[in-house]
């Protein structure tokens, strides 16, 4: 009898545990965390929804979603992306038998690499239309469109390759050979670009095209792993944490909200704009969660935020064209190599909209510390306002903003842009109709 209970105990733990592969073969993890517009195969996203491999994941303007992986890696994919978990088979007994493939089919995506990722780097993959990307056990982003592929390197390191013989997009595992390159983390301020007609990447200045460029991140976003308790890590370093020179405290201005103002018959518009964290001895003006929650995020760039009041959104004119003078701005430059802040004024400012063409132009002379810049960009209006540099071969700087009828017009924008290989200079400008 106590032997057949032996065999018993055996058998029961032998099927718990092709129980438990089986459930690792079929769930690549589950949503942590999701914003604004997001489906999984179509249908819309709940917290904790469960991800099976073969799962498509969607987002729209304004979405993002954070997938926690059965390993505790995150695949966090940021607004306007598309992306498909192709396999996400761990095996814990015999990591050899671990199979990953994730594929970025358009927009940004950030992959921080798991415990099976780790184990198994030689069976792990990441497409894009254009790229095969393998990891040294790594925290990476990608933006992708259907010609063209950029990789940033958080942590660790990544070697990527264009589609060529012997490295086609059904294989799996890392591209390596003559027309493969590699990034490391310590490569400040370079990135990766692949071409579909240039397979070989090359290795570029990040110069306002990296994908934190074009799709921020927003400040909860995870870390590169989670704590023991199973709570998220965040990884955006709280600026107060750097190594800021103290003394330029009290050349910064204060962040403040816009008061709501008459919109003519379409009820209380209001543009909620400043930074989220602090700067240089100054408090922060903004609570992100309270605000995510509340209000319509138009734009989240470095440490500043725009918001508008939900259901406020206005339809521009089809005609005409407006100029608007810059009533209240802050910006800063950052030195990400010594991590010093220092405060940048912003002068000869100017915004042009025309309705006709639903196009804007704007342009300033951005001081700072180490020299005087002209920043400008240009790009298009949407139907509900909004609007945003779509070329950023025409511009030196990023800039998503909203325009809204307070006062026959007003508008609000956050701009982002390279200054040179180690500075970054970022901010937020209020506009009001001349």
């Amino acid at each position: 009898m106590k032997r057949h209970l032996i065999q018993l105990a055996q058998c029961v733990a032998l099927l718990g545990g092709m129980l438990q592969a089986s459930a690792y073969a079929d769930n690549a993890g589950h949503i942590v965390f999701v914003s604004g517009k997001a489906d999984i195969g179509g249908q819309s996203v709940a917290l904790n929804s469960p991800v099976a491999e073969g799962a498509e994941l969607t987002t729209g303007a304004d979405g993002y979603l954070y997938l926690k992986t059965i390993d505790n890696g995150f695949f966090i994919l940021r607004p306007n992306s598309r992306a498909r978990i192709v396999a996400y088979h761990v095996d814990t007994r015999e990591p050899a038998n671990t199979h990953i493939k994730l594929e970025l089919l358009n927009g940004v995506a950030r992959s921080i690499s798991g415990d099976a990722v780790k184990q198994a780097r030689q069976n792990f993959r990441f497409n894009t239309p254009v790229a095969a990307i393998g990891v040294r056990g790594t925290d990476f982003t990608v933006y992708t469109n259907q010609e063209t592929s950029r990789i940033a390197v958080i942590s660790g390191g990544v070697v990527a390759s264009g589609f060529v013989p012997g490295c086609s997009p059904q294989g799996t595992g890392p591209c390596e050979g003559s027309m493969s390159a590699e990034l490391f983390a310590r490569q400040q301020g370079q990135l990766l670009q692949i071409s579909k007609d240039q397979v070989k990447p090359l290795l570029l200045q990040s110069n306002g095209v990296a994908p934190d460029v074009i799709a921020p991140p927003r400040p909860d976003e995870p870390g590169s792993k989670a704590a023991n308790t199973g709570s998220t890590v965040i990884s955006s370093t709280p600026v107060n944490e750097l190594n800021l020179d103290p003394k330029r405290g009290a050349d910064i201005k204060q962040a403040i909200s816009a008061p709501g103002l008459n919109t003519n018959n379409q009820g209380t518009s209001q543009i909620m704009w400043g930074r989220w964290a602090e700067v240089l001895g100054q408090p922060a003006k903004l609570d992100l969660v309270k605000l995510s929650s509340e209000a319509k995020t138009i734009a989240i760039l470095d440490n500043f935020a725009l918001f508008q009041t939900k259901n406020t959104e206005w339809q521009p004119p089809n005609t005409g064209t407006m100029g608007f003078a810059l009533k209240d701005s802050e910006a800063y430059v950052r030195d990400e190599v010594k991590g010093l802040m220092t405060v940048a004024q912003i002068q000869n400012a100017s915004l042009n909209v025309d309705f006709a063409k639903a196009t804007f132009a704007t342009n300033f002379d951005l001081n700072t510390t180490i020299g005087a810049y002209k920043l400008n960009s240009v790009g298009s209006v949407d139907s509900k306002g909004q609007f945003s540099n779509d070329n950023i071969f025409t511009s030196n700087m990023v800039v998503q903003g909203v325009l809204t009828p307070e006062n026959g017009g007003a508008a609000a924008y956050l701009f982002k842009s390279r200054l040179d290989d180690t500075h970054l200079a970022a901010g937020a400008t209020v506009w009001a109709k001349k």
